[in-house]
């Protein structure tokens, strides 16, 4: 279908995942409508299938986007030195990152079971990426005698749960700022591998 001459799909399709994710993270993605977002939008219902083919073409693209600043961010950050250190600086990367997009992972994280299983599959490849970076670092640390866990894979989920969790949570204007939750969070995580 063409689009109408003068549509602006570069602005109105951001304001579609604007208005989607927001939707979603207050309310759910089960209780949001097409006919909600397209309300939030200011466009028709149908309209917004210009924009996605459907409500789980939206949810996924949501959750891969997310994903990919994810891993793009990763990738180049400069996260270096012994295991420790490496430890100290994925967990600060993971707040900094993570904090100022509590929509983004409430929606990424909270809503994955409303995924259909390919897109499952493939967000879930993407976030396994992420945790296998975490866990490589505690097995160079147990390797080195400097971490001791009961079970990696179980220490690593447990950690990037407890870490993703903050931002469910934290809010910049409460009574301690993001500098002193950051080193009471990294004094959890180097207590969680005996450090």
């Amino acid at each position: 279908m063409a689009r109408k001459q003068g549509s602006h799909s570069d602005i109105t399709g951001p304001k579609v995942q604007a208005a989607a994710l927001r939707l979603i993270a207050q309310h759910g993605f089960a209780a949001v409508s097409m006919r909600q977002i397209a309300a939030e939008v200011g466009v028709q219902a149908g309209a917004l299938y210009n924009y996605t083919p459907d409500k789980q073409s939206l949810l996924f693209e949501l959750m891969r986007s997310h994903m990919t600043d994810l891993l793009a961010a990763w990738d180049t950050a400069d996260i270096s030195g012994d295991p420790l250190a490496r430890l100290e600086g994925f967990t600060r990367f993971h707040i900094h990152f993570h904090l100022p997009r509590a929509d983004q992972v409430f929606v990424a994280y909270m809503e994955l079971r409303n995924l259909s299983p390919e897109n499952f599959a493939q967000i879930e490849a993407m976030r396994h990426r992420y945790e296998d970076a975490l866990e490589e670092i505690l097995r160079a640390g147990e390797a080195a005698g400097v971490f001791k866990m009961a079970d990696t894979r179980v220490t690593t989920m447990a950690l990037i749960g407890m870490l993703t969790g903050l931002s469910h949570w934290y809010r910049t204007d409460g009574r301690l700022e993001t500098a002193t939750i950051e080193a009471i969070y990294w004094d959890l995580v180097r207590k969680a591998v005996a450090a």
